[in-house]
């Protein structure tokens, strides 16, 4: 078992790469503020070496995702693009435009389902879901759609997943995702189709983004998350290298008494979800 390289900054392994696919929930932020000196080390990737593109599963569209950005205090010289996992749902979602399509997610999300070419009608009516995650993830659970979704199951009629997260942090409060959703409908026997990390399809879209912006297809890339069944595993898959940030949902699994980044617990997790990452950090810096 090989443990990750700890870094104490970006700057030391960024003249090997070529452009930078950074996750936003659990490493940019925290859902409610920004982390120290992530704007910092994005910005000097950025000017000293090329592209970064905010690879996040949010559920919504990449044009809205700027402005909250903002309020959070990063600046748009910390980045090129922001590709979503909103921008490969609405991909998939258009091959299927003529079905009837049931909408399962919280308010918040109507910017994506008000950007999609299709019909919503009742669940007992729909050809496909699509969810982007809990009517009220703040007071709900996975479990409370059980048996909402058994008689979808059993019509045998797909989920489009909109973000593949099954956690992310609020502050300190663990929230339940779209992910945790799709899971629950795995297990009864549903058809889930995923758009976002760890899943090809939002690669691809980053990839487009890096040839519009003159890269060449064996550009060197590098991916920063916190998601070990995410980020970690959908860097793997694409054969790109990976730091691990421990700011994330795994800071507990991955950090000492002390709470500092520990590489041998670490490890130990990594194994334990069959994935592997080159580097970690503490938090992201420069």
């Amino acid at each position: 078992m090989t443990e990750p390289r700890a870094l104490t900054g970006l700057s030391q392994i960024a003249d090997q790469y070529d452009a930078v696919l950074c996750d936003a929930w659990g490493v940019v932020h925290n859902g409610q503020r920004l982390y120290d000196g992530v704007g910092e080390a994005l910005t000097q990737f950025q000017a000293t070496r090329g592209p970064v593109i905010i690879l996040t599963n949010a559920p919504r569209l990449s044009d809205v995702i700027p402005a909250q950005l903002d309020s959070l205090g990063l600046s748009r010289d910390a980045y090129t693009r922001v590709v979503t996992s909103g921008d490969a749902t609405r991909a998939a979602v258009t091959q299927r435009a003529d079905s009837a399509f049931f909408k399962l997610g919280p308010s918040k999300d109507e910017t994506l389902f008000s950007a999609l070419p299709i019909s919503f009608v009742p669940l007992d009516e729909a050809d496909v879901i699509v969810c982007t995650g809990l009517f009220n993830e703040m007071t709900e659970t996975p479990e409370d759609y059980r048996d909402m979704l058994k008689d979808a199951a059993r019509r045998n009629i797909p989920m489009i997943c909109a973000n593949p997260d099954k956690v992310v942090k609020l502050g300190d409060q663990l929230i339940y995702c779209a992910g945790a959703i799709a899971d629950v409908y795995a297990e009864l026997g549903g058809n889930v189709i995923y758009g976002g990390k760890p899943h090809a399809p939002i690669y691809e879209l980053s990839r487009d983004v890096l040839r519009d912006k003159g890269l060449p297809a064996d550009a060197r890339l590098l991916a920063i998350g916190d998601g070990v069944q995410t980020d970690i595993l959908g860097a793997n898959e694409q054969n790109i290298d990976v730091v691990f940030v421990a700011e994330g949902i795994f800071s507990e699994e991955s950090r000492d008494d002390s709470g500092h980044l520990d590489t041998g617990k670490l490890a130990q997790l990594l194994k334990k979800h069959g994935v592997h990452a080159e580097y970690a950090m503490d938090g992201l810096v420069w």
